[in-house]
């Protein structure tokens, strides 16, 4: 199996976003899976021009020169795909989205009703990988995750796949927090992550116990809030404000 991760954090190897990845991608290397962790920050990613060019003149090939058409080639090469994301303005963050944008080469144009008799493109190739989705935020709930979870599925769906697994975690500035204390909270959860890209791999799906663990809060929230508030009150200070 051949695990692909696109990190679409701006912070890319220093977010939190990351650390969850770096986990998750070594309990599939440790199940035997061949993994790739690509960071969309150190990438050139132009806008979509909806020129149609990429449907009609070279039907599958996008006219813009950069580096999407190695890693659209990374990504039909994977039978797992991670979409790793932190939580901007309630959604995907904006280096996500022009990526996907950027994927409509892998698609067909013409129309189907799927099984619902819903309306969506046709497939240009046999096989799609199947989606992971990997996301962090700062606060501390997980209903914040929402629009991110509900947006991969309808991609999914669009792309003739589907969502084999959504890991999201609340509080994410936990995750990289240099705190004592913390740290035996962060290596269990870190373990978790592990199991779940083992999972991914030998059964091709979380288990129910797994995924729920993952969803446990860290520390509770309001000793979170405090601590948060607590950290802003520092940085304004160290810079004047």
């Amino acid at each position: 199996m051949r695990i692909v991760a696109f990190n679409s954090s701006p912070r890319g190897e220093k977010g939190n976003t990351h650390v969850m990845v770096r986990e998750f991608l070594a309990g599939a290397r440790e199940a035997g899976a061949e993994v790739e962790n690509i960071f969309l920050a150190g990438k050139r990613i132009d806008h979509c021009r909806a020129c149609f060019v990429c449907w009609v003149a070279t039907p599958g090939k996008c006219v813009i020169e950069d580096d999407m058409a190695e890693l659209r080639d990374k990504f039909m090469s994977a039978d797992v795909v991670v979409m790793a994301t932190p939580l901007h303005t309630d959604n995907i963050s904006g280096m996500m989205k022009v990526f996907m944008d950027r994927m409509i080469p892998i698609i067909d144009p013409h129309f189907e009703a799927d099984g619902s008799g819903e309306t969506r493109h046709v497939k240009r190739y046999e096989k799609y990988p199947k989606l992971v989705v990997i996301s962090s935020c700062g606060f501390p709930e997980q209903t914040h995750f929402q629009i991110i979870s509900a947006f991969f599925k309808r991609l999914a769906r669009n792309m003739h796949s589907e969502v084999i697994g959504e890991i999201y975690r609340g509080a994410g500035g936990l995750l990289t927090a240099d705190v004592a204390l913390l740290q035996p909270i962060l290596a269990k959860y870190k373990a978790l992550l592990r199991q779940a890209g083992r999972e991914i791999v030998e059964h091709g799906k979380l288990s129910d116990e797994t995924r729920a663990e993952l969803e446990k809060p860290l520390i509770t929230p309001e000793i979170y809030l405090q601590h948060a508030n607590q950290m802003w009150d520092r940085m304004l200070a160290q810079r004047g404000g």
